[in-house]
């Protein structure tokens, strides 16, 4: 399967989990500029397929913006390396997501019943299992890949050699292993 048909699956499979989920999302309070989910629950984990469409993004912005996006993934990377919260490289002064349309599922599987107020959103068992199950269909169509951390993969695929054998359908951890092992990278063909 091509990337281009891998990200069309994508779309499918993001919504297929938006109607598998509406029912229970009607019960959410979240609001446009409600960031929390942005900022406290500290880890927003993509697959290299998510990436490449995230880093071609970035690299539609215009130069100051794409610095900027940089410097903050830099920094996200940073406080991620030193098991800090990382607010997430993409939130905007006003509290909205920059890359909203394009966002991972660990942001779209997010939404809570309850206000936030700086803690854990509260979310239905079953739309956890569903989102769950979700992550290993993500895992699975994105065989040639890995998982982990955003600004660690938006990392990887900063490496021409990393995106340019990851674009070919090559498949070589070796590459990585230090990387990996150091940042709970996970190889998304051996995810059970």
């Amino acid at each position: 399967m091509t990337i281009k048909d891998k990200k069309g699956r994508l779309v499918e499979i993001y919504n297929r989990f938006e109607r598998d989920v509406s029912e229970f999302k009607k019960a959410a309070v979240c609001q446009i500029g409600c960031a929390d989910c942005c900022i406290n629950v500290g880890n927003v984990d993509i697959t290299t397929l998510e990436g490449i469409i995230i880093h071609e993004r970035i690299n539609t912005l215009a130069k100051p913006l794409k610095a900027e996006i940089q410097k903050r993934l830099a920094q996200n990377r940073a406080e991620k390396e030193n098991n800090k919260f990382a607010k997430c490289a993409f939130l905007k002064e006003d509290n909205t997501c920059l890359i909203y349309d394009i966002r991972p599922f660990s942001c779209r599987r997010l939404y809570s019943v309850e206000k936030c107020n700086g803690g854990p959103p509260i979310i239905h068992r079953q739309a956890v299992k569903l989102a769950n199950e979700v992550v290993r269909e993500l895992q699975y169509l994105d065989d040639t890949g890995y998982s982990g951390h955003l600004s660690f993969i938006l990392y990887l695929l900063d490496k021409p050699k990393f995106k340019k054998a990851y674009l070919s359908g090559k498949f070589d951890p070796r590459k990585i292993k230090d990387f990996g092992i150091s940042h709970n990278i996970l190889i998304n063909r051996f995810v059970k």
